[in-house]
């Protein structure tokens, strides 16, 4: 009995025009460019127009996907946006992106797993390739991360951008692998030290949430950073060691664009080269579950990785959640 695999088969990414460079920053708020870059690796950041949503970026980068792949959206089986910044709480984002794309034979969802979003939603749709339930997946990475910072603090309104990266995924062909595996994780008592406490049922939307800034972003960037330098490390050697392979193996490491100094010290612990590393977070900053997907395509797009290459994605976000996934690419 032959196993199905799944594997990704197009990628592409959507950027908003406007960029917003740390000089900009420096005009509103007290901070430098020098103190910006030093601690996090972040030059510029790109910033959606008034009006443009999670939706506009994710169908944008949808509808460049569905041209490199040269497939109609009506062949879509089902749609998953990764967002923390989703259009409104419903309907989902996936349902907009599925009209606006024109993928009238696909029902979709949501998947909120914060910066892990995209990798959770990567191995979730998997599933439904490797069961031969369906034939095409689109996978989206999407936020509009600007629209839950707050300008006036230092601390978090220079870490984000907007953006949207996009997979589709396929079963593989005979003798192709795509994706090999992936591990997850989560623990919910890292919640509190990353987290936006107001919108939901615990602190629905009023003056006085308004008024304390609950509809913002909130960050204890030390343990965050803590946390996330052993998380993405460690899971990243979990899947290496699990099917024999050492960090040589690898073309490509991308990891999440949180912060430079959190990439570093990750990639430092498992011993890879800088050319086997993906950063971009100089460019965009940190586009949540848009990161990962974006760095993929920009590889793709610059021939940096090429059919049977070995490339591990690592994630880590609020939640705390993080993951990997190791894949070989068949593109």
């Amino acid at each position: 009995m032959s196993t199905r695999h799944a594997k990704i088969t197009a990628v592409s990414h959507y950027l908003p025009e406007r960029r917003v460079t740390n000089k900009d920053l420096e005009k509103i708020v007290d901070t430098s460019d020098n103190w910006i870059f030093e601690r996090t690796g972040i030059r510029e950041r790109r910033v959606a127009a008034k009006g443009e949503a999670t939706s506009d970026l994710g169908a944008a980068a949808a509808k460049r996907l569905l041209e490199k792949r040269g497939i109609d959206a009506t062949e879509l089986d089902l749609i998953i946006v990764a967002t923390v910044t989703p259009d409104m709480f419903f309907p989902s984002s996936a349902c907009l992106v599925q009209t606006k794309i024109g993928a009238k034979h696909a029902w979709g969802f949501d998947l909120s797993g914060a910066c892990s979003g995209f990798v959770y939603a990567v191995a979730t749709g998997a599933q439904f390739i490797v069961s031969g339930a369906y034939k095409k997946v689109l996978v989206v990475g999407a936020d509009v991360m600007t629209s839950i910072i707050d300008f006036q603090d230092r601390a978090t309104c220079v870490l984000f951008g907007d953006g949207a990266g996009a997979v589709l995924l396929e079963a593989a062909e005979q003798g192709e692998r795509g994706i090999i595996d992936f591990v997850l994780r989560s623990d919910g008592s890292g919640g509190q030290y990353l987290y936006m406490p107001g919108g939901g049922s615990l602190n629905p939307s009023s003056r006085e949430s308004i008024e304390k800034k609950m509809h913002y972003v909130h960050q204890d960037g030390r343990n965050v950073f803590k946390f996330a330098v052993r998380g993405m490390a460690e899971i990243s050697q979990e899947i290496l060691k699990k099917h024999g392979l050492s960090a040589k193996d690898l073309k490509l490491y991308i990891p999440h664009q949180a912060n430079l100094r959190i990439i570093n010290a990750a990639v430092e612990k498992m011993g890879l080269a800088k050319c086997q590393v993906a950063v971009n977070i100089d460019r965009y900053a940190n586009t949540t579950a848009g990161t990962i997907p974006i760095c993929l395509s920009e590889a793709v797009e610059s021939k940096q990785i090429q059919s049977g290459d070995l490339v591990l994605l690592a994630s880590f976000g609020a939640g705390f959640t993080w993951g990997s996934l190791l894949l070989r690419w068949e593109n």
